[in-house]
């Protein structure tokens, strides 16, 4: 089974927040095959074991951002991968077993015909001489023995599937991840928020600078008019004394 492809991954972000989003994808994918597997069919029971088993992997790695919900869940999810795993061992067993049966009971038959030659029936003697006949007991035992732990497997896991979803295990796993998700938002936008109101001050100091500056500018410029207004009243007033006309002031 191709695993769900995990969006908004970014390797700039922190670790906390790319596992949530990989333990967010692949607990979703592993209840997403809940229905049918509990239905008893084959295939979501198989998918649904790797779907397990992945989510188990990522917990075991990611598991301590998401404190104790992640670690109960990280076991069950390990046991549901050990039940279903033994289902789908007997699912490949089981048919191994009787197509080998039928092999087997075929070559006797052939045999059995072969040593009959051309009597006009079979003595049942041949049948019973057949050579694999001892065999035949052992595999039929074993294929009622695979069926009937299948049976046995399949009822563990409905009541294993059902305790989790009473206690909230997987419930309380997706309320932390989520938890983390929105606790990590809300960090950034806060860290955001800071960012431009330091920039703001950044942006008032230069103002105030800039102001403090232009006001410094203004009163140089006010003592350097007023040093010159003095010196051409002092120019005026020795004009005056020598007897020569005074220069106009200058406005």
């Amino acid at each position: 089974m191709r695993a769900r492809e995990v969006k908004k991954l970014d390797p700039a972000k922190s670790l906390g927040e790319n596992a949530a989003r990989i333990v967010q994808v692949r607990l979703d994918e592993m209840r997403s095959f809940a229905p049918r597997a509990l239905e008893g069919k084959t295939r979501a029971q198989h998918d649904m074991r790797i779907a397990a088993k992945r989510l188990h992997y990522v917990l075991e790695v990611t598991g301590f951002s998401f404190g104790r919900p992640a670690d109960t869940a990280r076991r069950r999810a390990r046991d549901l991968q050990d039940i279903l795993g033994e289902i789908h061992d007997c699912d490949v067993m089981l048919p191994r077993v009787r197509r080998h049966l039928k092999q087997l009971q075929s070559r006797d038959a052939a045999a059995v015909r072969e040593k009959a030659g051309r009597a006009p029936d079979l003595d049942p003697r041949l049948a019973a001489q057949a050579r694999h006949r001892t065999a035949y007991r052992g595999l039929d035992v074993l294929a009622v023995y695979l069926e009937a732990r299948r049976s046995l497997l399949s009822d563990r896991f409905l009541a294993f599937w059902h305790r989790q979803e009473e206690t909230g295990t997987w419930v309380r796993l997706e309320r932390a991840v989520d938890g983390h998700l929105r606790h990590t938002r809300e960090a950034r936008r806060a860290a955001k928020a800071a960012e431009r109101a330091r920039a703001q001050a950044e942006a008032a100091e230069r103002a105030a600078r800039q102001a403090e500056a232009q006001a410094e500018q203004a009163r140089a410029d006010r003592e350097r008019a007023a040093r010159e207004a003095d010196q051409h009243d002092e120019r005026r007033e020795q004009l005056r004394r020598l007897g020569a006309p005074p220069a106009r002031r200058p406005s």
